[in-house]
This record gives C-alpha cells, structure tokens and sequence, in this order.
C-alpha cells in the first residue's frame, strides 16, 4: 500500500526558503514518476514538479522554474522539494504524489499524502 507523509512546511517571508519532505512507505519510489501538486486557498489543484521514476529527468511548472527543485533520496526513500525565493502566491497546500494518482488537475488515485502548508506572507 502506497503511504506518503509530507512534513516541512510552515511560515516564511517573501524570499525565504523551505524543504519540503515526503517519506514513502509501502513501496520504494523508484517504482513510480514522483508529483508536487499544490493547492492554494479557494482554487484546484496545480501540479508543481514531477521526478521520473529513473531519476534522470524532472520537469517544472513555469511558476516554479528556477526556484524549486525536486529530489529524492532512495536510501532514504524520501521525495523532497526545495523552495527557495518564495512568493505570496506560493502559499498553498503542498502533496506529494505517485504520478498515477493525479491527472489533469484532479486526483484520480489515492496514492498522496495529507499534505503539508506553505504560507508565505511579510
């Protein structure tokens, strides 16, 4: 069974910095593609990064490029999101995902966490 449990989140000004972290159990996360998905008050979901499951490539939305960057540890089995030069509009709930459970704004299976808060503010 698929367990993802994200930690990290918290309160930053603009500018700051933040890692994010999702401990996988169940399975190692090698086995799939791996998904940042955010949703930010009153709007839907809005995938942020993603990891192929051979490690090799990651992919960015255009709102995060160049601020974000999405790892992993497979020893450690963790997904990890480091954030840097964070904005107001990056405050929103943060998933961790299998690429599996999420498609086209919606979550189409169960494999995510509950999500951890990112709210960035003066």
């Amino acid at each position: 069974e698929v367990h993802l449990v994200e930690s990290g989140g918290g309160s930053v000004q603009p500018g700051g910095s933040l890692r994010l972290s999702c401990a996988a159990s169940g399975f190692p996360i090698t086995t799939y593609a791996m998904l940042w998905v955010r949703q930010a008050p009153g709007k839907g979901l809005e995938w942020v990064s993603k990891i192929n499951n051979d490690g090799l490539s990651t992919f960015y939305a255009d709102s995060v490029k160049g601020r974000f960057t999405i790892s992993r540890d497979i020893a450690e089995n963790t997904l990890y999101l480091q954030m840097n030069s964070l904005k107001p509009e990056d405050t929103a709930m943060y998933y961790c995902a299998t690429a599996t459970s999420y498609c086209s704004g919606s979550w189409c299976g169960s494999g995510r966490g509950q999500g951890t808060q990112v709210t960035v503010s003066p």
